[in-house]
């Protein structure tokens, strides 16, 4: 059996620190890079919104509350996903 420890590993102590950190949080860059990219995607519509809104056109009230709705919603899991310091 192997020696959970790892006092007998052959690995680079910083690979597997980084392979331990991997493990507890899969895909975190892959999810961040998601969030982030939704997030950009709902702060544009928005800006896009409010710059219609500013030039006289009519906006519906469901279509700011989907971009509101959808900024709130992404950047809350942005902000959820972020690494935590002990």
């Amino acid at each position: 059996m192997s020696d959970p420890s790892g006092s007998k590993s052959k690995l680079d102590p910083k690979f597997r620190e980084r392979l331990l950190k991997e493990s507890r949080n899969p895909w975190r860059g892959l999810r961040r890079g998601l969030w982030i990219a939704l997030f950009g995607s709902a702060l544009i519509g928005f800006l896009i919104m409010s710059s219609k809104v500013l030039s006289g056109d009519i906006v519906l009230l469901n279509d700011v509350g989907i971009q509101i709705g959808s900024l709130l919603l992404f950047g809350g899991f942005l902000w959820l996903d972020r690494p935590r310091e002990k």
